[in-house]
């Protein structure tokens, strides 16, 4: 293969400015991008909010989740500018783990960051690497995005453990440094890889502080309620539970599915469940939504319906709650005490009824009540801007003056 080339531009580390540590990022999937879901948006956010410190160079593929055709207009195998980082977007000959490792050895960096823990491409291939000495030995940060949650771990469950087992008798996790987006990771994470696991608790970070909550329509009375469910159509993100709890419903009931199909399966058994609803419960399949249609979306319906299996964090939350629209959502996620807040509910997948009863209840609501949820939920924050940039930042400059 020939050399990777460098896209012309000034160097990061040139001119009189200290040189920021290099975060060599590797990823499955990245801007443009946005099928691939709440990682994208992980990775963008912790880029734009820490990229005065750090330089982040960012190594994936060259085109979005289940396209056959690369970006167009983007060149493949050489490093780009793209926002405050720099990009490599890589073609289908250069995917492989022996060409992710070269690209790793050859690409001088002060931090690894894995995003997955799952990955073959991204994250087995380089740690199997880096356990054989094929790449330079840095600091490494690897950043699981929610695939230990019980409700990932039961999907493909075998093959799972078996990596598992294999990754600990081989070493492969030795001296990493473990990032969990709250609490409830780090405790999947210490389960799934032993209590001696090095691990810093670094909330996903939101997008920079933007425009107010796009203008909604009130619902008429009498109206059907509108429904939104917006994510990958896979059987991580549990469309057909949500389904099998319209079944229950007695309202009339405006049901919106937005999302890329991501497991063929699955959309087939959801598809069959659809049809099977009664007349009171209408259907729309939207398809998936760029990035900039999601509020517009969120805004035009009255409840973001997502009875995950599990999220380390949640994206698509957060943007459903900047819209104005108020979340019914699984206990599966960070997002807690939501009922509380009176911004929506968080309710425990084994209790179906729970969440007809919700969509009944809020179905019934008065417009006041209702506007008023929605002026919460726009100015809801689960989190602390400020103090989970400030441990992300930690984070970074932790492992590289540690070492791990």
């Amino acid at each position: 293969m020939p050399p990777l080339r460098e896209a012309k531009g000034p160097s990061p580390r040139s001119g009189t400015a200290p040189a920021r540590p290099v975060v060599l990022v590797t990823i499955g999937h990245y801007l443009p991008g946005f099928r691939a879901g709440g990682p994208i948006h992980s990775l963008a956010h912790l880029v734009e909010h820490l990229s005065d410190e750090f330089d982040f160079r960012i190594v994936s593929t060259d085109r979005d989740l289940g396209d056959e055709q690369a970006y167009p207009g983007i060149e493949t195998d050489r490093w780009l500018p793209v926002g405050p980082a720099r990009v490599l977007y890589a073609s289908p000959p250069r995917q492989g783990a022996r060409a992710i490792a070269r690209l790793i050895a050859e690409t001088p960096h002060d931090l690894l960051y894995l995003n997955s823990f799952f990955s073959p491409r991204f994250t087995i291939g380089p740690l199997l690497a880096r356990r054989l000495g094929l790449v330079p030995r840095r600091p490494t940060v690897l950043a699981p995005r929610g695939e230990f949650s019980p409700g990932a771990l039961a999907l493909e469950a075998w093959k799972k453990r078996f990596y598992l087992a294999a990754g600990r008798a081989a070493g492969l996790f030795r001296d990493i440094h473990w990032q969990a987006s709250s609490d409830f990771e780090a405790r999947d994470i210490r389960a799934a890889i032993g209590p001696q696991a090095r691990l810093s608790v670094a909330c996903d970070l939101p997008a920079p502080l933007g425009a107010h909550a796009p203008p909604h329509t009130p619902r008429q009375p009498g109206a059907p309620l509108r429904i939104a469910f917006v994510s990958r159509i896979s059987p991580m993100k549990n469309l057909d539970y949500a389904l099998k709890v319209l079944a229950r419903v007695r309202v009339p009931v405006r049901f919106s599915i937005a999302g890329p199909a991501e497991d063929a399966e699955h959309v087939r058994l959801c598809r069959t469940l659809a049809e099977g609803l009664g007349p009171h419960v209408h259907v729309d399949w939207l398809g998936p939504l760029h990035p900039e249609q999601v509020g517009a979306v969120f805004a035009a319906h009255d409840l973001f319906f997502f009875p995950t299996r599990g999220e380390n964090y949640g994206h698509v939350i957060a943007e459903s709650l900047a819209a104005g629209t108020p979340v019914l959502i699984a206990d599966t996620t960070p997002w807690r005490g939501l009922a509380e807040a009176g911004v929506g509910d968080d309710l425990p997948l084994g209790d179906p009824a729970a969440f007809a009863a919700r969509i009944e209840a809020l179905a019934a609501e008065p417009v006041e009540e209702a506007q008023a949820r929605r002026r919460r939920a726009a100015t809801f924050s689960y989190h602390g801007r400020d103090d989970d940039i400030q441990a992300n930042r930690r984070l970074f400059r932790f492992s590289i003056v540690a070492g791990y």
